[in-house]
């Protein structure tokens, strides 16, 4: 399906007629000065390329999509530009200026191409369609110096001035494309080469087992380590709680214009509970001890959301768009209208942002306070927000400072700023709202043990009392 989309949109960008943009672009770059007496000479130069690539993609389409394979279409896109200066070359009095780059890049593709052809050819079993691929880049090898060789040969005398200048200009225009169509050949023909999936689309890999894992706490979970496309049922493939295999996570998910990325997976506070993207129903899941709770409908990849655990592991949110809550004790929905992205519920109110602020709000959804949202800065952990339960204080971590600063709801003022004082390298993880005594609770990233906070003074202690 992808492989057919992707053929009807190159020939409708083939078929489009030479417009004034393109011509302009041409003018710009190559600093041409177009005349009544040469204007019609460039013109036609643009018309004989588009016909000719059409030509070659309609040739190109039913191998394409007869072995499912994108590098036809890209052979049949760039033969113009590399044949084309075979039929009939472009003599121009010099090489242009940036020529060389240009052949630099190619002789590097050129290699690296040859490198990995040639660790493939050894490396799999010669099969008809490899063998047709190291054909067509044998003789793109072979075309490129060739045109190269051929444009340089001078132009012809006694043409007017102005057509001598727009031969020129387009033979640099040809060689710089016939420079570059030859790269991407020699590239995509490694990239494309059969057996490797362009990766449009997801696809489920085999299942590790039916087997549900289980725990009563989490005590340590890691990321799948190895290639999303191979070894499949290796364990290494899968998410480990606990250093067991946990098969019913998705492992990654795909999204348009970039690699694939490891799917959600997140643990609560308190290390009972883990909220992940389901592997075969790809449902948003909640499990703990108890079992497993589905939260969401069948999901595409492209609208998996990122999950959060919320006011004392109670909540669980599902940000993306449009922010989504979740109690855990009912399984009902809170609403929290006009939250792009919500960071702690209580009883007393809701701490959510919007693209430019953070707000405040009762259970009714009046704004009860307001903070600018800081501008992310990258690699970075985000700055998090917690509301105390009698709604009075709000107490964000700044992700990037480790500094915890105490708000007043009422008012809005900053009432404190401390940076918590650990031992050795030791720094804040994460905050875990107020104990039962009403102390601030925060985790050390490196020891992860959970210690009382004095927003007062930046003060750490571990016992109650």
């Amino acid at each position: 399906m992808a492989i057919s989309v992707i053929a009807v949109a190159a020939l409708l960008a083939a078929a489009v007629p030479v417009t004034r943009e393109r011509l302009d672009r041409f003018v710009t770059l190559t600093g041409l000065s177009v005349t009544p007496a040469n204007a019609r000479q460039v013109i036609d130069h643009f018309t004989v390329l588009r016909r000719w690539r059409l030509i070659t993609l309609v040739v190109a389409v039913p191998p394409a999509l007869l072995t499912d394979d994108p590098f036809y279409l890209v052979v049949g896109w760039c033969a113009v530009s590399v044949f084309h200066g075979v039929r009939s070359p472009a003599p121009i009095s010099r090489a242009p200026g940036d020529a060389g780059v240009y052949r630099r890049a190619w002789l590097l593709g050129s290699a690296a191409a040859a490198v990995a052809g040639v660790h493939l050819l050894t490396s799999r079993d010669v099969t008809p369609v490899l063998l047709a691929h190291a054909v067509i880049v044998v003789i793109v090898m072979a075309a490129v110096p060739l045109v190269a060789w051929r444009t340089s040969a001078g132009p012809a005398s006694g043409e007017p001035d102005d057509a001598v200048w727009a031969g020129q200009a387009v033979g640099h225009w040809s060689t710089r494309g016939l420079y570059l169509a030859g790269t991407a050949v020699m590239l995509s023909s490694v990239i494309l080469a059969p057996g490797r999936s362009p990766l449009p689309e997801y696809s489920s890999a085999k299942p590790l087992s039916k087997w549900t894992a289980t725990f009563t706490t989490v005590r340590g979970y890691k990321e799948p380590t190895c290639s999303w496309s191979g070894h499949l049922d290796a364990p290494c493939r899968s998410w480990r709680v606990n250093g067991t295999p946990f098969p019913q996570a998705a492992p990654y998910v795909i999204r348009p214009g970039g690699a694939p990325r490891l799917a959600p997976f997140v643990r609560s506070p308190d290390k009972k509970a883990v909220v992940y993207l389901g592997r075969d129903d790809r449902r948003m899941a909640y499990q703990d001890a108890r079992g497993v709770h589905r939260l969401t409908g069948a999901l595409a990849d492209t609208a998996v959301p990122t999950p959060a655990f919320l006011g004392q592991n109670r909540y669980v949110v599902l940000n993306g768009d449009g922010a989504q809550v979740i109690d855990t004790r009912t399984w009902a929905p809170v609403p929290v209208p006009g939250a792009r992205r919500v960071h702690d519920l209580n009883g007393s109110g809701t701490v959510f942002t919007t693209a430019s602020q953070v707000l405040v709000a009762d259970l009714r959804g009046r704004t009860r306070m307001s903070l600018p949202l800081r501008k992310e800065i990258k690699d970075s952990p985000e700055d998090a927000y917690h509301l105390r339960p009698d709604g009075r204080r709000l107490v964000v971590i700044r992700g990037h400072e480790g500094r915890v600063e105490t708000f007043d709801v009422t008012t809005g003022r900053l009432l404190r700023g401390v940076v918590p004082r650990f031992r050795g390298d030791d720094s804040i993880d994460i905050g875990l709202g107020w104990s039962e005594q009403g102390s601030f609770l925060v985790r050390g990233a490196v020891s992860e043990r959970v210690y009382h906070l004095d927003l007062s003074t930046g003060k750490l202690w571990r016992r109650d009392g």
